[in-house]
């Protein structure tokens, strides 16, 4: 049957990209990916990956092969950065697996989409072109026309765009421009796990929320390396002045943190930073024989730790979709859209209120800490719905 079809054409070939090409692999479809970049490859530092996307990678095939380089906490830890107080904890042993039936683990970005690479170039249905950045796109009757940055033409019968936020297949399906700036600037680094002079918590995943701020830490790599993330909703950007999120308004917003908490800033590099963004839900990413995947279509705030799981849900439940419609490609797509809309966009709006919540001060920062001391360690109720996951099926 492969042999007899035309290429789906993937647009991006990252985490989700990726995770699309080997689920349509596992279905039968011949797929060519068409990445920007002159090589395959995944830039960026530690993600968290909750169960429901375990689950996922489980059925792509990956996840053992992955758990060689991760690490699985023995808790998630949310801590005061103003007094380095533990305020609420999920434990992640016996109970959370019981629960949701896979682990939680952090994993190096370049782990992740190596081992999803590494999987795809074991497909005999998936091409892989890199210095292939798509440009233009047009749609006749059942074949999408791709025509490539680097001049060449591939013909499909369908187009997903997973360019991630800045995706040109967005523009010509949704066209809303461009997204929206959260005014929050992220710092990363990572190093030797000796390093780290504080290892009261070297075990866990550590998150401390304070005024406009909040400090990441957790291991990676099996334990080899600490990856370090400080992130700030810039006051500057509110005020709407010059040097948003620069190293010194880093320096300033941790200034009133616990010693503890401001001493991991040695950890992570001036250098450079990351400045989040998003997008309104949209109730339509699908046009014809062309659909939007990933950060393509529903970019998310980082605070649910969910843009790349949600791209890897989005891939299988799109390769399932397409098996039930046969060459339908519209059909399938719209079906795909209906799944994925409201999960999609429970976990846009939810990151953006968590961003708030772990960044309020006085009276709100109280009340929060209050608030999370009577959690339940063993039901992380307030994310119940997500690390449940989802279960891909052919229905359209």
């Amino acid at each position: 049957m492969a042999s007899a079809m035309k290429e789906i054409l993937i647009a991006g070939g990252g985490i989700g990209g990726l995770a699309a090409a080997l689920a349509l692999a596992q279905k039968g479809r011949r797929v060519r990916v068409l990445e920007k970049a002159a090589e395959f490859g995944e830039i960026g530092y530690g993600i968290q990956m909750g169960p429901n996307v375990s689950a996922m990678l489980d059925r792509l095939g990956v996840l053992k092969a992955l758990e060689a380089t991760s690490v699985f906490p023995e808790a998630l830890i949310f801590a005061d950065a103003l007094s380095n107080e533990e305020i609420s904890r999920i434990a992640l042993g016996k109970r959370f697996l019981e629960r949701y039936r896979y682990r939680y683990f952090v994993i190096h970005r370049r782990d992740l989409h190596g081992g999803l690479l590494e999987a795809c170039r074991q497909r005999e249905e998936i091409v892989l072109e890199a210095s292939s950045g798509m440009k233009t796109f047009t749609q006749q009757g059942d074949t999408v026309t791709v025509t490539c940055e680097n001049g060449a033409v591939h013909e499909g019968c369908a187009l997903i765009g997973a360019e991630g936020l800045w995706s040109p297949t967005r523009q010509a399906v949704v066209g809303d421009g461009a997204p929206r700036m959260a005014g929050h600037y992220v710092y990363r680094g990572v190093v030797p796990d000796e390093q780290i002079v504080d290892r009261s918590r070297i075990g866990t995943m550590t998150i401390w929320g304070g005024p406009d701020l909040h400090m990441v830490q957790y291991r990676l790599r099996g334990g080899a390396v600490m990856n370090n993330v400080a992130t700030i909703a810039s006051r500057r950007f509110r005020r709407g002045e010059k040097d948003a999120g620069a190293p010194d308004e880093l320096e300033e917003i941790f200034a009133r943190t616990h010693p503890g908490v401001r001493d991991n800033l040695r950890y992570v590099s001036r250098e450079r930073n990351w400045v989040l963004h998003d997008r309104d839900p949209v109730t339509n990413w699908t046009q014809g024989r062309v659909t939007l995947l990933g950060d393509a279509a529903h970019p998310t705030l980082q605070y649910l730790a969910q843009g790349a799981q949600m791209a890897i849900e989005d891939g299988v439940v799109l390769a399932e979709k397409v098996a039930a419609a046969g060459e339908d490609y519209n059909r399938a797509f719209l079906a795909y859209q209906r799944e994925r809309m409201n999960r999609s966009a429970r976990v846009v709006l939810s990151s953006r209120f968590f961003g708030e919540f772990i960044h309020v001060d006085g009276g709100a920062r109280e009340l929060r800490n209050e608030l999370a001391r009577g959690r339940d360690p063993e039901n992380p109720w307030e994310v119940d719905w997500l690390y449940r996951g989802i279960e891909p099926d052919g229905r359209l």
